[in-house]
């Protein structure tokens, strides 16, 4: 009991401190793989980013490996997202729940640019070629419960950024892990009282470009005669860090019953290369017994971000049981990126 306490008072410290501190001048734009802050997995997109400490599906993996031990069953997912300027993003994981062991999931996460044509200064309508831009990131994950009132989750990542001959590669680490509470419990159950969730995203090494479009010709000293002229050079490009985010957040359940259950959810996040905001979410599920689950979504994102272009979030979820402990699921979220436009992430998942 003394320490669950503990734990308790150093979640509730760090989210009182990351809601009244900011970081000043907020360093926006001085880090690589920013793909890795867009956001995946439609349950969490829906409710405005707001799923630490509640996300109970396989995205798991990118909110807070933490949450990991909590899916019900094993799960294979795939989630599609166009982006904005014609920019497609997509996640795919499969996850593994064993009995007395936790639960073991591997992730890729994609993002593809597009065909974009080869320009020089002298051919600045293209040369005739076509190049491409990716990134991807592949996760390995762990979750399990150490008690039944505490669990913890880590994923190792290895990043990848590629352009035309170009690329550049990190590795990288997520940790969290969740508290369950029975403070404001309708029904006395610790499932159904205040969870506390945290964690820390790509934390790792820097990335720095390298490759075969960085040789330049050169000639050292163009004004003499008898040296190697245009002689093979190349650019060493400056290493950037990932965009590391840490996450707390906090949810409640005022409504737990057998066939309904909403839950409300705050997140604070304190990233490296922007300022302290806060995320809301709410998620209602109503189950219908024999037939599956239905829910419905909302959200607002990034309140009290300096300059923010987000705002509210909305979506909707259907899980359908099948025979044999098999079910399929469909999730949808709907987000306002302000300039960007209007976003739309479809997740298919498959439990089994």
């Amino acid at each position: 009991m003394k320490t669950k306490n503990i734990f308790l008072m150093i979640y509730l410290s760090l989210f009182l401190t990351l809601a009244v501190t900011a970081n000043e001048p907020y360093r926006v734009g001085t880090t690589a793989a920013s793909f890795l802050e867009i956001g995946f997995g439609s349950t969490g997109a829906a409710m405005g980013d707001a799923a630490v400490a509640s996300v109970e599906d396989l995205s798991a993996i990118y909110w807070n490996p933490g949450r990991l031990p909590y899916i019900k069953q094993s799960e294979a997912q795939f989630m599609y997202q166009p982006w904005i300027a014609d920019i497609n993003t997509s996640f795919t994981a499969v996850g593994i729940k064993v009995q007395g062991l936790g639960t073991f999931a591997a992730g890729l996460y994609q993002v593809a640019y597009g065909d974009m044509k080869v320009t020089t200064m002298q051919q600045q309508d293209g040369t005739g070629e076509m190049y491409s831009a990716n990134d991807y990131a592949f996760s390995l994950s762990y979750g399990r419960k150490l008690a039944h009132w505490f669990a913890f989750g880590a994923s190792a990542k290895y990043v990848a950024q590629k352009i035309w001959h170009s690329q550049a590669n990190a590795f990288a680490f997520d940790l969290g892990m969740v508290v369950d509470t029975d403070f404001f419990s309708p029904t006395g159950d610790r499932a159904d009282g205040l969870t506390i969730g945290m964690s820390i995203a790509n934390y790792g090494t820097r990335m720095r470009f390298d490759g075969m479009d960085l040789l330049q010709p050169i000639d050292l000293y163009p004004f003499e005669a008898g040296n190697y002229a245009y002689a093979e050079g190349q650019f060493k490009m400056q290493e950037w860090e990932l965009p590391l985010i840490f996450r707390i957040g906090a949810a409640i359940h005022p409504i737990a019953s057998a066939k309904q259950r909403l839950t409300l959810e705050v997140d604070a996040l304190h990233p490296n290369n922007n300022s302290e905001s806060v995320n809301l979410g709410a998620q209602y599920r109503y189950t219908i017994p024999s037939f599956g689950d239905f829910y419905l979504r909302g959200g607002y994102k990034a309140l009290f971000m300096v300059e923010s272009q987000y705002g509210a979030t909305f979506g909707a979820g259907l899980k359908y049981i099948l025979m044999n402990n098999l079910a399929i699921r469909i999730d949808y979220s709907y987000r306002d990126i302000g300039l960007l436009g209007k976003m739309h992430a479809y997740t298919f998942s498959v439990l089994f």
